[in-house]
């Protein structure tokens, strides 16, 4: 007799979140790899691979293996879901049937499939089955994606920005942006170099997008919470000098360091919706579109799309975690899920 180990795996950018069946989310660590170059060895994964980001010697090289959503380095991605996997997997027997569900973005390729495809195959899963992120993301927030009455979802992570309409259980339409959470942290970089002569690295640039973040200010505002702009110490190093330097940075100031980026996220919802049938448009319009994902918790991001579109946006609760709940909770249906999934491979 068979027994079935079902695992739903988030290969994130940033984030790689792996949701076991009973259990829920039994992983969420940045998607970074630390090796010694030297003796060819793993020395860490996870949050403690990304606390060397920037700060490594020489003969440590550290490796984010994903890059705008897709695996850019297979063998070290490979090497990282080992050690993910590793705990999660020990205790699977012979007549143990591996079943995992992977979100990938809506835009990648057949070879890129593909490449997701083998990794997880050497991880000795049986049933593998590629789903899209943004279908994936409506899955785990709950939205009715079996009905014929159209939802709208946008998944902001960290490689890519995925924007679907899903009605009968499938994509309608979609768009796929290479711009999302690394983009931003980019222009926080490039806007703390031009306007300060700052050279900052990406993980003080990710810090300020969280922690004082702005995509929107009503008109003439002034404030942001509780009547005060927020501000965060920047610190980095002074081109002109070469010294350590610290700036007190207001929100303000990183709003108009995201207004680019964020704008082309605006543009692929808008560019959505313009491609949706009209009766489905219809459904957007009366029941408004959901945000998931680290990218859709930007303070003000909600404000700016109804603004732009005129939709009601809701930010999911679990925005975060969707895409991996999602994976996990395609598991429960395998007939439904053959046909969401955009592809199953047998090994």
């Amino acid at each position: 007799m068979l027994f079935n180990k079902d695992i739903g795996i988030d290969l994130g950018t940033a984030n790689t979140l792996i949701y076991i069946k009973g259990k829920g989310i039994v992983i969420n660590q940045p998607s970074v790899i630390a090796v010694d170059t030297g003796v060819r060895k793993i020395l860490a994964v996870g949050k403690a691979a990304k606390d060397m980001i920037g700060k490594a010697p020489e003969h440590i090289k550290v490796i984010r293996p994903l890059q705008d959503g897709v695996i850019s380095d297979f063998e070290m991605t490979a090497s990282m879901l080992r050690v993910f996997l590793k705990g999660i997997l020990d205790g699977a027997g012979f007549l143990t049937r591996i079943r995992i569900v992977v979100g990938v973005p809506s835009g990648v390729t057949e070879v890129e499939k593909r490449a997701v495809e083998e990794v997880i195959r050497q991880m000795g899963a049986r049933d593998v089955y590629i789903l899209d992120e943004p279908m994936a993301a409506a899955i785990g927030c709950g939205l009715p994606v079996d009905d014929p009455m159209g939802c709208m979802v946008a998944d902001i992570g960290g490689g890519t920005s995925d924007i679907a309409i899903i009605a009968l259980g499938g994509i309608v339409t979609s768009t796929s942006l290479r711009h999302a959470g690394d983009k931003l942290n980019e222009a926080i970089v490039t806007y703390m170099r031009k306007s300060y002569d700052l050279l900052i690295g990406d993980q003080t640039a990710e810090e300020l997008k969280i922690g004082i973040g702005c995509a929107y200010f009503e008109e003439g505002a002034e404030d942001l919470d509780d009547g005060h702009l927020l501000y965060l110490d920047a610190k980095g190093r002074d081109i002109i000098t070469g010294l350590p330097k610290t700036i007190k940075i207001s929100s303000k100031e990183i709003h108009e360091a995201l207004e680019e980026p964020i704008g082309v996220i605006i543009d692929g919802i808008r560019n959505t919706l313009e491609h949706t049938p009209p009766e489905l448009a219809a459904d957007i319009v009366s029941h408004g579109m959901v945000l998931t994902g680290g990218g859709g918790l930007i303070r003000g991001l909600d404000k700016l799309i109804t603004k732009n579109t005129g939709l009601q946006v809701y930010i999911a609760e679990n925005a975060l975690e969707a895409v991996a709940e999602g994976t996990g909770k395609s598991l429960k249906n395998i007939d439904k899920l053959e046909r969401y999934a955009s592809k199953k491979l047998r090994r």
